[in-house]
């Protein structure tokens, strides 16, 4: 619950930021359409198109729908890429739930005496396969991504033994 709270409360503070950035460039379009129309064709021609055709691009595309052109082009806000508080929280908590599973079978069935040990490589091996997964997911080198994680998450479990070992809880 702690992961998927902590991912709504962040995500809602980027909707949050989305949406006062839709409010003012709305006040912006109606304050100052022509300069607006200006703003969107110097995006467009930076983007490489010339100035006439980046003029009649952004005409056409704001008498379609100004305010969608700009939070997409202007802001970089899009419909598919929105922040969605919801569903951060839920793939957060269901993520979490997943990554928490071999530790656990690993608790479960692990001798007393090898504990530690076991649940640490363990899911260090976990960590190091659903890097591995998530890089090949999106596109990227499997071992940098499996790498990565790993890494990461080996730091994360060393300060955390750390700090349990600095105020005597760790074992």
């Amino acid at each position: 619950m702690s992961m998927a709270a902590g991912e709504y409360v962040s995500v809602h503070s980027q909707a949050d930021t989305e949406h006062a950035d839709l409010a003012l460039e709305r006040a912006e379009l109606k304050a100052d359409p022509k300069g607006e129309h200006q703003e969107l064709a110097a995006i467009y021609v930076k983007r490489g198109l010339d100035p006439s055709l980046a003029k009649q691009v952004a005409a056409q595309l704001m008498s379609h729908d100004a305010l969608g052109a700009h939070a997409r082009d202007e802001l970089g806000i899009s419909e598919m890429l929105r922040a969605r508080p919801i569903q951060a929280a839920l793939s957060s908590a269901a993520s979490f739930a997943v990554g928490a599973a071999l530790p656990l079978l690993v608790t479960v069935t692990a001798p007393e005496t090898a504990l530690i040990p076991l649940v640490a490589g363990g899911s260090l091996v976990f960590l190091a396969l659903l890097g591995g997964i998530a890089a090949r997911v999106g596109g990227a080198g499997i071992m940098v991504g499996a790498a990565r994680v790993t890494f990461w998450g080996a730091l994360a479990m060393a300060i955390t033994a750390g700090v349990g070992a600095l105020f005597g809880t760790a074992v």
